[in-house]
């Protein structure tokens, strides 16, 4: 039986019934029912309806090739034919996790060879941490345990992963995080930066804040310092230019690990393979998901660095972790072939040549000029709207959020799938998107704009 069977009421209703959906407010899917998406092309999916909507998340940051690709399909399907499973325990390995590692170590910055595999990205930043405090033990420096995120970091929703973020409402759940993580401000210019000041001052600012963590714990004491190149999940929180160079030299100055969260960045979304190699970054660990596989199957990627793991390898002895589903067969088959596709296609390429330049210039036209939106930014294939009430003071609206949910909802009725983040509007492409697919979305977003504005003003 397949779900033609049964009505959009119908499925709705067992949709309430059974399911509790990933960061929602249960009482009111239900009370609204859930949109039920059942297939997807290129650039689009479609939902029961039948509606065509440009998907401008790509998912959920992961189906950078896009839809429908015959070619991810057959390779999972020869795959399962072939072995569907075995584990990666007991001396055991099966052949398309050692191909995709081999192939990971080829395309990573420089020094990065070795690879770790889970099933998300919150399991890769579990082992990351794991990690990088054994290998400070087998060092004989236990006691450098401190981690430093950052405020509005998103690094998962497992215990540790909601720890390493920096997201209140996620702190508020847990009931008590995995201690030794610590958390500063971001580099985010928009909401932070001080009257009169540069975007390189405001780097250097940014930065500082995670030097003065390392110097107020005693750098003894401090493991490593996590963030994601460009803050994803946080808002499209792009750093000042000044920012990562100085992060990277305050860590070599005080022996503390760089960790890169790259579960959104990896794999062609800011024009290069990893965010690393946009912004000369020589991280020791790099957490990697989603785009690995666009989407198609669940597949993390942890990749080390030669520091850790020579360590691992040569002081460890067993490392006491791993995951049932640890470099599955199907998963990196899927994975290996979707490299393929990126690479045969010159997406990563056509993004830093081509639509990453042309989306940035066509967002800023199309959009700055709004009533509403007090900045527009992006970097490769992915960009942020912030909505306000006025664009010179950039006071927010009322009800905080209540004006990003507005311009959704507008935004999905009119063909266009974009993300609010509080009332910063978010959008990450499949790296498939032409020119020609940017100007629709201006378009929409602008019309979504229009309808949300006219509201918000009317309602005060």
């Amino acid at each position: 039986m397949t779900y033609q069977n049964f009505s959009l009421k119908r499925l709705q209703e067992m949709d309430a019934a059974h399911h509790l959906h990933p960061f929602t407010d249960h009482r009111d899917l239900r009370a609204a029912g859930s949109r039920i998406i059942t297939r997807a092309d290129g650039p689009f999916i479609y939902d029961s309806e039948g509606n065509e909507i440009l998907d401008g998340m790509a998912g959920l940051w992961c189906v950078n090739v896009g839809y429908g690709r015959d070619e991810l399909a057959e390779a999972a399907y020869a795959q399962l034919k072939e072995l569907p499973f075995y584990n990666s325990f007991f001396r055991c390995t099966t052949p398309t996790p050692v191909l995709l590692a081999e192939r990971l170590a080829a395309i990573a910055p420089d020094g990065v060879n070795q690879v770790f595999y889970g099933s998300s990205g919150s399991e890769a930043n579990d082992t990351a941490l794991r990690l990088v405090r054994h290998y400070w033990a087998l060092e004989g420096n236990p006691q450098k345990r401190i981690v430093i995120s950052r405020n509005w970091a998103y690094h998962g929703s497992t215990i540790t992963g909601a720890s390493l973020g920096g997201m209140a409402a996620m702190h508020g759940q847990l009931n008590g995080p995995v201690p030794d993580i610590r958390h500063v401000m971001p580099p985010y210019a928009f909401e932070l930066a001080e009257q009169g000041e540069s975007d390189e001052a405001f780097g250097l600012r940014a930065a500082k804040a995670v030097e003065d963590a390392i110097l107020e714990a005693g750098a003894e004491n401090v493991a490593a310092f996590i963030g994601e190149p460009v803050m994803g999940a946080g808002g499209v929180k792009i750093a000042p230019d000044s920012y990562w160079p100085e992060i990277q030299r305050i860590c070599r100055k005080h022996d503390v690990l760089l960790m890169l969260d790259e579960v959104i960045t990896g794999y062609g979304r800011t024009g290069q393979w990893f965010a690393a190699q946009t912004f000369g970054l020589e991280p020791d660990t790099i957490t990697t998901a989603k785009a690995l596989t666009s989407g198609y199957q669940p597949l993390s990627a942890l990749l080390v660095g030669d520091r850790i793991a020579s360590t691992l390898v040569d002081k460890g002895g067993e490392f006491f972790h791993g995951y049932t589903y640890s470099g599955h067969p199907v998963a990196c088959a899927v994975a290996l072939a979707n490299l393929d596709i990126i690479e045969r296609e010159g997406l990563i390429e056509r993004v830093r040549e081509e639509t990453g330049p042309y989306l940035n210039k066509a967002l800023k036209e199309a959009l700055s000029g709004h009533g509403i939106v007090g900045e527009v930014r992006s970097i490769g294939l992915m960009g942020a709207i912030e909505i306000v009430r006025d664009k010179e003071s950039r006071e927010r609206f009322s009800n905080a959020g209540s004006a990003g949910v507005a311009v959704r909802d507008h935004a999905i009725a009119n063909g266009m799938m974009l993300r609010a983040v509080g009332d910063t509007m978010i959008l990450s492409p499949p790296l498939i998107w032409t020119k020609e697919t940017i100007d629709m979305a201006c378009e929409r977003i602008g019309k979504a704009l229009d309808l949300a504005e006219a509201g918000l003003r009317k309602a005060g």
